[in-house]
């Protein structure tokens, strides 16, 4: 997400309405969920509005080239996620440096992926799946929020280990990627639990298993990869805010504060658990190191499965 707002912090007071606030996802995608149950209490506390403008599409960089080249006046933040760290490493020629480009703010939550698939599949598990994926090779397909996001990784991590022969359906986001699943007319996907589990309870989808390294309080019946017998498979997505390069560090200290404490509210906390997200904390420092780590850890995993996007 990428937001323009009007700030409480010492810079002069400006007209909110021709402020915009934009994400890099589409409305009910995971950051768009997770940023929506921050802000109000960011907006109680500030005493400002923040508002959302989605700008799907490039796996995030669309949003995050928008967010690079607005004014560094701290009106104006991205709410960054793990795929802008993917493609540090995905394209040759990124069209943000993630460590350059921005000033990092706070760090906001994470989300791990649910493996899905229509409830008419005749699975139950994981294995049942690899096992109807096998008997059909190049018959089937996963779908995607973008080519070279977290969750096309988390499918080809899951394709390698699986040795499975299944196309890749990349989306421009989560939710036209669920319709289609819904739809039937993809097999599977790994998304991340905000934007499927509502869909799972009402039986529209089926959640085979979960990414985490523990199972959710959102889903506890619903089993971990490792579980299922796929040994330190863990993976999920991450959101940060950020600023341009440059922005007041007043401000981003400011703002860092105040998310938080506004993601340890106890209300928050829960509507985090319900979605199947947890909160994460750092001072400014420790989203730079977070971020740089994240870069690194998925540099070796493409690097490793020879992805490239150019």
């Amino acid at each position: 997400f990428f937001f323009k707002q009007k700030t409480a912090y010492e810079i002069p007071k400006r007209d909110w309405s021709s402020d915009v606030c934009s994400s890099d996802l589409p409305p009910g995608a995971g950051s768009d969920l997770v940023t929506r149950l921050v802000t109000p209490g960011l907006s109680k506390a500030l005493g400002q509005q923040f508002i959302v403008d989605n700008r799907p599409g490039a796996t995030g960089n669309i949003a995050a080239e928008l967010a690079a080249r607005s004014p560094a006046d701290a009106y104006t933040f991205l709410t960054a996620t793990s795929t802008l760290a993917v493609n540090q490493s995905m394209y040759k020629k990124p069209p943000v440096d993630l460590l350059k480009d921005f000033d990092s703010a706070a760090l906001l939550g994470t989300l791990p992926f649910v493996l899905v698939v229509h409830p008419s599949l005749p699975v139950l598990t994981a294995r049942e799946l690899v096992a109807f994926v096998k008997a059909r090779p190049g018959q089937l397909t996963f779908s995607s929020t973008g080519q070279g996001g977290s969750p096309h990784l988390t499918g080809e991590m899951f394709r390698a280990r699986a040795r499975l022969d299944i196309l890749h359906v990349p989306y421009k986001g989560t939710p036209q990627a669920t319709t289609d699943l819904i739809s039937g007319q993809v097999t599977m996907m790994f998304a991340n639990t905000a934007s499927v589990l509502p869909s799972v309870a009402t039986g529209r989808l089926r959640a085979l298993a979960i990414t985490s390294a523990k199972r959710s309080a959102a889903a506890p019946t619903v089993p971990t990869m490792m579980e299922a017998g796929f040994d330190s498979f863990e993976s999920g997505t991450w959101f940060s805010l950020i600023a341009p390069a440059g922005s007041p560090a007043s401000a981003l200290q400011r703002l860092n504060a105040e998310v938080n404490r506004v993601v340890q509210q106890t209300d928050v906390r829960e509507r985090f658990a319900a979605q199947g997200a947890e909160a994460l904390l750092g001072n400014v420092e420790q989203v730079i190191a977070y971020t740089r780590g994240e870069i690194d850890k998925w540099a070796k995993v493409i690097k490793s499965a020879g992805i490239k996007i150019e």
